[in-house]
Formats: C-alpha cells, sequence, structure tokens
C-alpha cells in the first residue's frame, strides 16, 4: 500500500528522522493559510513550495511542484495545482512546506531484497531522480549496503554509506538518518522507505549552517501485515485506488491486473503462477494474477468472476481449482452465479479437482460449461477461446 508524502513525512518523524515543517491543504484558501504561518511565523521562510499529493511520480514535470513567495502567490498556485490531472490522478490535497536552500541532492533508500532475505539500503550521490535512470546511466553511482533484519543497521556501516556518498562533514547526520531509515521499515512492515531527495540544505542568512534533512519521502506498506498496524488503515488513500483493487480488498481476493486477454481465477499462489505459466506455454498472455484464496465460498467466486470481467480486454476465461479446504461445488455455484451477471459473453474453460469435484462436474454440465480434465487441456481450450473471440471481434 502507497501513502502519500505528508503521512510518509509522520512515519519518519516518529523515528527521529530530520523533517522540515509542512501543512497539508485541501483548498486555495488553506494553502494560504498555511503559506503565511510559514512565511510570516517563527521560520520566515522566503518562499514556500506547493506539491500536488497524489500516489504517481512525474509531479513536477507535469506542474504539480511549485514555488509561491507571498501568501497571493501560494492561494494562487494551490488554485492551479488542485482538481488537475496527474497521470489520470486528480489532485486533491496539496502539501505546503518551506523552500529549501538546497547545497547538494542525494538518494538514499530502505528497500527489502527478497533474494538476500535482507534489508537493502541503496544511497546515490545523484538526488533527485529517478534511480531507475540512474541505475541504467551510471550504476556504480549506486552504493548498496544489506543491513540484517533482526540486528538492523550497524553504526560500521552506516558510517562507511556516509564516507562513501562523500558525506564525511556529515557524518553524525547520516548515520542517525540511514538508521532511522531502517527502523522506520521494521517499525512499519514496510517495502520500501525512501528519501529522494536527501538534500543538504543551508539554513540562515549569508553563509548560513549547513545541515541534512529528508524533503521528500515515499514508504510502501506491506499489505499482509496491515493486520499488525491497525493504525496504518486510514492512511490509505480511497481516491486514488483503483476501483477493481477496492473490490479485490473487500473480497480478501489477491489480484494483480497484467497485459494479456486471458482472465485467470486460480486458489492458491503457486497454482496461479503453474495456470498462467501453462497459458503462456499455449501461446497466451494471462490478463490477470487472482488468487481466491482457500475456503472460499460462492459470493467470493462470484466477486472474483466480475473482477475479471470489468477488464475489456479479456477474451477468454480460465478456472483452474484444486479443491482442499475450497469446496468445487461452492466454485460451480460461485461461476454459474457470475455467468447470469455477464454483461458480455466471454467464453470459460474450467477445470475443477478435489474436494466435491463431482458435484461440481455435474453443475457445470448441467449450466452448459466448458470443462477441462487436465490443466494443459484447460490451458490449451482457453487460448483457443481467446483467439476465436478475437477474430470474431
Amino acid at each position: 500500500m502507497k501513502i502519500q508524502e505528508a503521512d510518509a513525512k509522520k512515519l519518519l518523524l516518529a523515528q527521529g528522522l530530520p523533517v522540515p515543517p509542512w501543512e497539508v491543504a485541501r483548498s486555495p484558501a488553506e494553502a494560504r493559510a498555511a503559506a503565511s504561518r510559514l512565511l510570516h511565523g517563527a521560520g520566515h521562510a522566503r518562499q514556500v513550495v506547493i506539491k500536488a499529493q497524489v500516489l504517481v511520480g512525474g509531479r513536477g514535470k507535469a506542474g504539480g511542484v511549485r514555488l509561491a513567495a507571498t501568501d497571493d502567490e501560494a492561494e494562487h498556485v494551490a488554485d492551479d495545482i488542485l482538481g488537475m490531472s496527474i497521470k489520470g490522478i486528480a489532485v486533491r490535497k496539496v502539501l505546503v512546506a518551506p523552500a529549501a536552500d538546497i547545497v547538494r541532492e542525494l538518494y538514499l533508500a530502505a528497500v527489502l531484497d527478497r533474494a538476500a532475505r535482507r534489508i537493502l539500503l541503496m544511497g546515490s550521490a545523484e538526488g533527485g531522480v529517478e534511480i531507475e535512470q540512474v541505475a541504467a546511466t551510471n550504476p556504480d553511482a549506486i552504493v548498496r549496503i544489506h543491513a540484517d533484519p533482526l540486528l538492523g543497521l550497524r553504526d560500521w556501516q552506516a558510517r562507511e554509506l556516509a564516507f562513501r556518498l562523500g558525506l564525511n562533514a556529515h557524518l553524525k547526520a547520516t548515520v542517525g538518518i540511514a538508521k532511522g531509515l531502517v527502523r522506520t521499515m521494521l517499525a512499519n512492515d514496510a517495502d520500501l522507505v525512501e528519501i529522494n531527495p536527501l538534500a543538504i540544505v543551508r539554513e540562515g542568512a549569508g553563509a548560513g549552517e549547513e545541515r541534512l534533512v529528508c524533503l521528500d519521502a515515499k514508504i510502501t506498506l506491506d499489505d499482509s501485515a496491515l493486520f499488525r498496524h491497525q493504525d496504518h488503515e486510514a492512511l490509505r488513500d480511497p481516491d486514488e485506488e483503483a476501483p477493481a483493487d477496492a473490490e479485490a480488498r473487500r473480497h480478501d481476493i489477491s489480484f494483480i491486473h497484467l497485459d494479456g486477454t486471458i482472465g485467470c481465477m486460480v486458489n492458491g499462489a503457486g497454482l496461479a503462477m503453474t495456470t498462467m505459466d501453462l497459458v503462456k506455454r499455449a501461446g497466451g498472455e494471462p490478463a490477470n494474477f487472482l488468487d481466491i484464496g482457500g475456503g472460499a465460498k460462492a459470493e467470493r467466486v462470484a466477486a472474483a468472476m466480475r473482477l475479471i470481467l470489468a477488464e475489456p480486454r479479456v477474451e477468454a476465461i480460465l478456472v483452474n481449482i484444486f479443491g482442499g479446504i475450497t469446496r468445487g461445488d461452492e466454485v460451480a455455484l460461485g461461476l454459474i452465479e457470475a455467468r447470469k451477471q455477464q454483461s458480455r459473453d466471454v467464453p470459460m474453460v474450467v477445470r475443477i479437482v478435489g474436494t466435491n469435484a463431482a458435484e461440481a462436474a455435474r453443475l457445470l454440465e448441467e449450466a452448459h460449461f466448458e470443462t477441462a480434465a487436465s490443466l494443459d487441456e484447460a490451458a490449451e481450450k482457453a487460448v483457443a477461446a481467446a483467439r476465436a473471440q478475437g477474430q470474431a471481434a
């Protein structure tokens, strides 16, 4: 689950990381009031930055990040940004913060390295740009250090990071931020905690004092761990969640969009991956990953079918169920009900084995479903049906 920048900064602050003050505004008037407090308050900021709060990248290029030097200008800028669309997402709130006098920008992130079973700390002296761009053009510029998930990041590792990023003059601050980044990840069961940019900023008049601060933050939380963090559910932004994803979450269905034309409904992640592989081997492309989970009832099966059919490019559907605690007859009943509700005619191939498979076969036969006895047969029939559907169109 991705969370908004303002919420990500709160989680960083909770772990003691240096984050400049900010306010969230949902109207031009609120943005004006926030800017007034920052421009004329204790900090006496010379300018404020107004940033669109959306869960997509490219805000700056789209005009969603702008500066303002007065209350009036802040209100005008906020009026321009609020309601604009960035990659199809409408901006409903903005973050208002003091504009920093940046001396140098860097990149720092903690990510989950599943292959190494460790937390991977990545740093780059090239901040303010996408890390993928740095990896493609100058991979040697990325510093990688693994942290033990039980011990966290050790002081010597954080010092090594600082030296390799050229932050010798900010050694203590770098150590604190790097360790705080890993703490934030562990405390919140996050998959990603990213600061981009991590910046050396100049504070005060003239030469001023330089310090290291987190100017932007991006955090992705592990959906599977949300039960351990009841307060995190409040961080979900329903305005930016795709309707299909919200529907899948309501019915406890694991659902991921893909680019193919063959919808897949399976129980169990391993069987789902196998089914997708067989579809590809038969010459087709899966349109989704969908796992209805164990013990699925007819209602969840019908909901899963609605999710698949909501995608216009789906030309055939393959249902592959291995019944253990999931009863085949319940799945069959759900499929029959879902077909009654179908808004368009999409061919479906069903394979059900295991618990109550015989009763499922009877129900499906009476309802005139296309069935298959083996995995290969099911995949081949689904691919053939999709091709026929595509040619007919």
